[in-house]
């Protein structure tokens, strides 16, 4: 009886400590959020009175205020990204092992990608209501249409939908087949390079040094965990041997006695 009770003490502190890891890192995506924000708005109104500032913090209504929300939302959505790309290949490389192994490791890879496009979703609907630059509905879902830097935010829109796609599958493993499941997943590494190409060439942000710096840092890691991957890969591929020739027996006839049978 004691075994028994214990067991569903042991799922519910299980549940228990999922959710408050959970609750953890929508405060930490808070966080990364407000602070990213900030340092755009501050940037920007460096030199001026701190009322100045406080009074643009807290202008909602404003034209430029919208356009704040949008670039923080893109490289909020940028950085979780990431942070999934280099969760999913610490998992398939098991460079991190044993830290990273077990149940919660793959929900957290998946629940930072259903983020990352929350905040891509933000970042679309925003650019879709802001007047500062207005976009229309053809030129955010429609690859290489717009006026604006076309190639680049093409490349962005199209990264995004292979996100979108290699997040669906999670939910479709079971019918898919682990194999078309990993080969999807590699997808996401166009996606990435979708995305940083588009956010280096056509976010206003991509002058400033720190965002320069989060593009190059961000994308060396890929590198190194990609490279890493590979020759693992390489080298954990089995050998295919050549098959060896099985004799096959010949049939024996025995020489009959005359008069036998």
């Amino acid at each position: 009886m004691a075994a028994i009770s214990a067991f569903p003490r042991s799922r519910s502190k299980a549940a228990l400590e999922k959710t408050m890891k959970t609750i953890g890192l929508i405060a930490l995506v808070a966080t990364i959020f407000v602070a990213v924000l900030g340092v755009l708005w501050l940037g920007q109104s460096g030199g001026q009175p701190i009322a100045h500032t406080i009074n643009g913090l807290f202008a909602i209504d404003s034209v430029q205020a919208w356009w704040y929300v949008t670039r923080a939302a893109g490289l909020t959505s940028y950085i979780l990204l990431w942070l999934s790309m280099i969760w999913g290949l610490a998992i398939s490389t098991r460079i991190f092992s044993p830290a990273l192994e077990g149940t919660y490791s793959y929900d957290f890879h998946e629940f930072l990608s259903l983020l990352g496009l929350g905040f891509v979703l933000l970042h679309v609907v925003v650019l879709a209501v802001d007047k500062f630059l207005p976009f229309s509905l053809w030129q955010i879902l429609i690859p290489f249409v717009d006026s604006y830097r076309p190639l680049w935010v093409g490349l962005g829109i199209i990264g995004f939908y292979i996100f979108l796609l290699v997040t669906v599958t999670f939910y479709m493993r079971q019918s898919i087949g682990a194999q078309a499941f990993r080969s999807i997943h590699i997808l996401s590494l166009a996606g990435y390079l979708g995305a940083t190409l588009h956010g280096l060439f056509a976010g206003t942000d991509s002058a400033l040094p720190m965002a320069r710096l989060i593009y190059a840092g961000t994308f060396l890691v890929i590198v190194f965990l990609t490279v890493y991957w590979l020759v693992m890969r390489a080298l954990n591929r089995p050998v295919e041997k050549a098959p060896v020739p099985v004799p096959v027996p010949t049939k024996q006839y025995r020489r009959k006695r005359p008069g036998s049978r």
